[in-house]
């Protein structure tokens, strides 16, 4: 656990310096009207604060989807299919890396990269797949899943940053500056949008290993108590 920790923090404090560094400047030089803000029911409301709620709201839905599946990849993988999404097992990981892609969840593809993954899943021909889910065979990490689960779901919501082109620009640049003062404002904007969502994504997984550690040490620590009784 403490390795899948230190893990997720690397990744938000990479995540939160392309933030600053990179792409907040050029946002700031060329985003220069006041934040927006208009009225409902008398109050004043910023497009800030009307995503921060249906964010909130967002992950108390996949909180009781999570307590209702007992936190359980095979059960949320049954939620999964129930609501049209593919899921597919294959013997070893390195045949999606070969595609730049990880095991878990894979938005929408077309050309070359929708052709493998079809044939791979479904030993079938397409060159336009819809989202997936894609495993290895055997034991599936709880933790990493659940965050995989997050973004599928925030992906069915249309959540913006995540999308195929917002996620490919994701993956291109995350770790590396080729290329990123040429970019055109639309694909900041958009690659901008899925740090955000990926970063919320591994907030939501800490905290829940978090709530889970925590209240895991306090029921040994019950039972340690009632032992000595």
């Amino acid at each position: 656990m403490s390795l899948f920790k230190n893990l997720i923090y690397f990744i938000l404090s990479v995540q939160e310096k392309i933030l600053t560094r990179r792409l907040s400047k050029t946002i700031g030089v060329k985003n220069t009207s006041s934040r927006k803000r208009f009225y409902s029911d008398g109050c004043l409301l910023s497009l800030d604060s009307l995503a921060q709620g249906e964010k909130e709201k967002m992950e108390e839905e996949i909180q009781l989807i999570l307590k209702s599946s007992h936190y359980e990849p095979k059960e949320l993988l049954e939620y999964v299919k129930k609501h049209g999404t593919g899921v597919y097992y294959i013997e070893k990981a390195a045949y999606l890396n070969s595609i730049g892609e990880n095991e878990g969840f894979i938005y929408p593809q077309r050309g070359a990269k929708a052709l493998y993954l079809s044939l791979l899943t479904q030993s079938k021909f397409k060159l336009k797949t819809d989202e997936m889910f894609v495993l290895t065979k055997g034991e599936i990490n709880k933790y990493f899943f659940i965050y995989y689960f997050y973004n599928w779901y925030a992906f069915k919501h249309n959540i913006a940053g995540l999308d195929t082109e917002s996620q490919e620009l994701l993956k291109k640049y995350l770790y590396s500056d080729e290329g990123i003062n040429n970019l055109q404002l639309a694909d900041i904007y958009k690659l901008k949008d899925a740090i955000k969502q990926d970063k919320a994504s591994i907030e939501f997984v800490i905290k829940l290993c978090r709530n889970y550690d925590g209240a895991k040490q306090a029921l040994n620590k019950l039972k340690d108590n009632g032992a000595s009784l």
